[in-house]
């Protein structure tokens, strides 16, 4: 088992590629006056793809990556990339934050220096994190012939991570969308190493619970939930049944995965239709660029092993300290507070935060950082590190 410190470089054969294949996009035509009503929007992706092109420069936010101490982890063959940030204050917790998809790292960049060094943005430095973010693209740990729990992996392995090779005795999980189910497990399967886990929606494993004695609100919400499911959740039921089929064509084509990922940013986030009103073009393919170089696995791509085989079972509690921050735009429904208690027996913050959506942390990462430091500010009574 060893740690080593790596920085991003891609070759520049790579970069060759991607620019040929941006140069002879074919595009589709569009129905008259649609917009984004029938998915990403021809003139939207036609701006994008001439940006990315002839004006991204990716060395220039390859060096703003490379600003963050990058590491990668071998533990018995399995190889996990991370950022690994140190905390500047007296007594900095340690916390590992989760991404899903269609995000990446590019989640906690903003957030990461809020919590490491709070008082550099008027924080009090008690508060201070060890930051750790792993790279979830590709479901690291994972060989191509693993057919079952791929988040149950991630989470052991980024337990043994954290414990084995860092040297935290105990630490605090978070995320959102599969980072949410992730915290979830290590709550469960380890919660004498776990703090406390800081989630922005309830995952998951909880919807696929039956429950006979739901009570009005929670009936409202599930219905209103499916509805939401058949409006917005094609994309799952392709990536959770037949995720090869679409590997094919956006692993050849650059803006088709550009546009795959790039209306879920629109759609999920807190942006009233224009997405540069909270990312900019530089932010957005920065993120679509980590998983185009990322290699084309279908694993940056697929549901399907979670949506046969679950993460946790439904008689499955998490029963360590749980604080909730809701995006108000998140795709998500807000759910009730007695069906998320189902599932998570000791919420002790519920937050509905004032703005963001389903990529808070990037959306309003000082809205975040608020609500991280105030849930486990109480938490922070035993010591951390072995």
């Amino acid at each position: 088992m060893a740690v080593d410190s790596f920085r991003i470089d891609i070759p520049e054969p790579v970069l060759d590629d991607l620019r040929s294949r941006l140069a002879r996009t074919r595009f589709p035509d569009a129905v008259e006056g649609a917009g984004w009503d029938y998915g990403t929007d021809l003139g939207y992706m036609e701006e994008l793809v001439d940006y990315w092109l002839n004006r991204f420069d990716w060395r220039a936010r390859e060096a703003e990556l490379n600003r963050f101490a990058h590491y990668t982890a071998d533990i018995n063959g399995m190889e996990i990339r991370f950022i690994h940030e140190r905390g500047r204050g007296p007594d900095p917790m340690p916390l590992i934050l989760f991404h899903g998809w269609p995000d990446s790292i590019c989640r906690y960049l903003k957030l990461i220096p809020m919590l490491t060094d709070p008082a550099r943005f008027g924080g009090d430095p008690a508060d201070s994190f060890d930051v750790v973010v792993p790279s979830l693209i590709g479901d690291p740990g994972m060989s191509g012939s693993d057919t079952e729990r791929p988040l149950a992996k991630i989470a052991e392995l980024a337990h043994r991570l954290m414990t084995e090779e860092l040297g935290y005795r105990r630490y605090g999980a978070g995320g959102g969308d599969g980072g949410s189910p992730i915290s979830q497990i290590l709550g469960v399967r380890h919660p004498d190493s776990i703090i406390g886990l800081h989630l922005t929606d309830i995952g998951f494993p909880i919807l696929m619970a039956n429950f006979p004695d739901l009570s009005d609100a929670e009936r409202e919400y599930l219905a209103a939930s499916q509805t939401r499911g058949f409006e917005e959740g094609a994309y799952a039921v392709l990536q959770g049944t037949k995720p090869q089929t679409l590997a094919y064509g956006l692993n050849d084509a650059p803006a088709g995965y550009a546009a795959w990922i790039i209306e879920k940013f629109r759609t999920w986030s807190d942006c009233d239709g224009d997405l540069e009103t909270v990312y900019s073009k530089d932010e957005l393919l920065t993120n679509v660029m980590l998983y185009w170089t990322g290699g084309p696995s279908v694993r940056a791509l697929s549901y399907r092993e979670e949506w046969i085989s679950g993460s946790l079972a439904p008689d499955q509690r998490v029963d360590v300290p749980v604080g909730l921050a809701l995006p108000p735009k998140d795709i998500d429904l807000l759910p009730p507070r007695e069906y998320a208690e189902r599932n998570l027996k000791d919420i002790r913050r519920w937050t509905v935060l004032e703005r963001g959506g389903h990529f808070a942390p990037m959306e309003v990462p000082d809205l975040m950082a608020r609500e991280i430091r105030a849930f486990f500010r109480p938490l922070r009574n035993l010591p951390a590190s072995a």
